[in-house]
């Protein structure tokens, strides 16, 4: 991963994926609210006179982000610009859909800011790194859940070790320990309902600590799973993207039990725990 630079000083990344769907299917899941809100976070956009003029994510209490939307082009292209990190200059965000052969779409975002030091070039590669696990869960909703209403519940809790550690502790309580993609994976007994094919793990010394199981129970849906360093402080993370007429049902009925169970296994003060 590397960062563009250009004479007039504009950094930037980009991260494509390819997923299936039509343009319009596609631009459902990446440029309205509920579709972003079905893979990555709760989002909204704001209209005026039935025209986008800004998008919000809700990345938890107190963490809300908000830009502009400066481009719309349907279904092929929107832009937003919204304020940096810490001081940095102002973040340019561009999506763009392009029809590819056999069904498939090219999903490309470009993460673009404009400044003559090197200071917020780490910044923009973690925006970048961030995003192919999140692309992994738009391709499992695009393929097996399209157009479906969503609902999410997401926790991060505090861990004892090192990520690797957290990592373990986590897997084995939930009954995922070595497990590999392909394998279909039950929770045991005293673990809330869990339960799916296992689409994707990593959990080697140098790739992160995570995994993304597709559901079938507590609901239709998918569970991604990690251990994290967030600047020193372990965390192990819970989010679930249920889906179908019954998913808020199910996320008002499961949030609680799983609330309980985590702060068991990860004592943490309530604050630190969310669900939407």
């Amino acid at each position: 991963m590397s960062v563009k630079k250009e004479a007039s000083g504009r950094r930037s990344v980009q991260v494509e994926v390819e997923v299936p769907g039509t343009p319009e299917e596609v631009w459902q899941a990446i440029a309205t609210g509920p579709g972003i809100s079905s893979w990555f976070v709760p989002t909204e956009f704001e209209e005026r006179d039935g025209k986008p003029v800004a998008v919000t994510l809700n990345f938890g209490p107190g963490m809300e982000s908000r830009s502009a939307v400066t481009a719309w082009d349907p279904p092929r292209m929107f832009a937003a610009q919204g304020e940096g990190w810490g001081g940095s200059p102002p973040i340019a965000t561009e999506w763009s859909v392009e029809a590819r052969a056999g069904g498939v779409c090219l999903v490309r975002v470009v993460h673009s800011l404009f400044a003559s030091t090197d200071d917020w070039d780490n910044q923009l590669k973690g925006t970048e790194s961030g995003w192919p696990g999140f692309f992994r869960i738009l391709r499992i909703y695009l393929t097996h859940f399209r157009g479906q209403r969503s609902a999410m519940m997401q926790w991060i809790a505090p861990a004892a070790g090192t990520e690797a550690e957290a990592w373990d502790t986590l897997t084995a309580a939930l009954g995922l320990k070595g497990v590999s993609a392909g394998q279909r994976s039950t929770a045991p007994a005293g673990v809330p309902a869990l339960s799916g094919l296992v689409e994707h793990v990593e959990h080697g010394s140098q790739s992160p600590c995570n995994a993304l199981l597709r559901l079938d129970k507590p609901g239709p849906g998918t569970a991604a799973l990690g251990a994290v360093n967030f600047g020193g402080a372990i965390m192990v993370t819970l989010s679930f993207y249920l889906y179908g007429d019954q998913a808020a049902g199910t996320v008002a009925r499961e949030t609680p039990i799983w609330q309980a169970w985590i702060q068991e296994r990860f004592p943490m003060p309530s604050e630190t725990s969310k669900s939407e």
